[in-house]
């Protein structure tokens, strides 16, 4: 057991970053995820902070958001557990369809639906969540220079996208020393 000097170091130290994490994690998860999960999966992973709270960085959001994203693929696999279970004990009805979105974000997810899904979140690390490279390269456990060279490539990808959703099928056919 930890003596009553240790605990109130940790708890000062907790107690210290745990208000400038919840509500940037609460905004990252909410993007990812329905808002029931989006909590589970916030209270998990301050859970995380509170027992590692010895490993935290000075600064730590970026760290706090690896957590985070560990937390919620661990959510993701218990709940395809749960559907696999469902789906044998009975039917299970299609999922409803989302509301519309405004134009500008269906465009942007659909865009970002035909990336790599290791593309998309680091794009929305990058867009979202308004991390830098550095800060990125954290979350996910890679170094600086290679967030760098992905978010790089991930942009042109995205844009390479985007510019598909607003063309035509096809060729347009030329017109040019045509009569009217």
């Amino acid at each position: 057991m930890c003596e009553g000097g240790d605990v109130e170091s940790r708890r000062d130290r907790f107690e210290e970053v745990a208000p400038g994490l919840i509500e940037p994690l609460r905004r990252f998860l909410a993007r990812r995820t329905d808002p029931a999960t989006a909590e589970d999966v916030l209270a998990e992973t301050l859970l995380v902070c509170w027992r590692r709270v010895e490993d935290l960085p000075d600064e730590p959001l970026p760290w706090a958001y690896g957590v985070a994203r560990n937390c919620l693929r661990n959510a993701e696999r218990a709940a395809r557990r749960q559907e696999r279970v469902a789906a044998r004990i009975m039917a299970v009805d299609p999922p409803r369809e989302a509301a519309p979105e405004p134009d500008g974000d269906v465009r942007v997810r659909e865009a970002l639906a035909r990336l790599r899904p290791e593309d998309a979140d680091l794009l929305r690390l990058w867009a979202w969540e308004q991390l830098e490279p550095a800060e990125i390269a954290v979350v996910l456990g890679i170094t600086a220079n290679a967030a760098s060279v992905r978010l790089h490539r991930a942009r042109a990808k995205l844009e390479d996208e985007l510019g598909k959703t607003g063309r035509p099928a096809g060729h347009e056919e030329s017109r040019e020393g045509r009569g009217p």
